[in-house]
């Protein structure tokens, strides 16, 4: 009797043992995504080098808009971040990016670089010299 008890029980702690490393290896298993992030009124999007996403607007990308508010020099000033998340494509009937991720953890926010953007007004002309770009006024 003591030998059956003592496998049910060894069988159990084995069978419990194996459960919780699925569920650590599965909370790894996001995608770590690096780019610059915005969030205006109805939309919010994460850019990196060689891709746009669109991201979902739930809770955690609300908590990712506060935090990246203060280190917004203006209301279209994208701001880098790291962040874990799922990305699927978008549903077939609804319009926006290619593909929408649903992010599930935030693990960097960084202040965005001096590099102010350029801003130009109706007759300004853009001329290139020497790889750099220039801005000529208009007025």
């Amino acid at each position: 009797m003591k030998k059956i008890l003592f496998l049910l029980i060894a069988g159990l702690a084995l069978v419990s043992c194996n459960q919780k490393s699925t569920e650590d290896s599965s909370s790894n298993s996001y995608e770590v995504i690096e780019g610059e992030f915005i969030y205006l009124v109805d939309a919010a999007i994460i850019k990196g080098d060689s891709f746009i996403y669109g991201v979902a607007l739930d809770d955690k990308m609300r908590e990712l808009a506060t935090i990246v508010k203060p280190l917004q020099r203006d209301e279209y000033d994208m701001v880098p971040v790291v962040i874990k998340g799922i990305i699927n494509p978008k549903p077939t009937n609804e319009e926006g990016w290619d593909f929408i991720v649903t992010i599930k953890e935030i693990v960097e926010v960084k202040a965005p670089t001096a590099d102010t953007s350029i801003k130009l007004e109706a007759g300004d002309k853009l001329k290139t010299e020497g790889g750099s770009i220039k801005v000529e006024s208009g007025k």
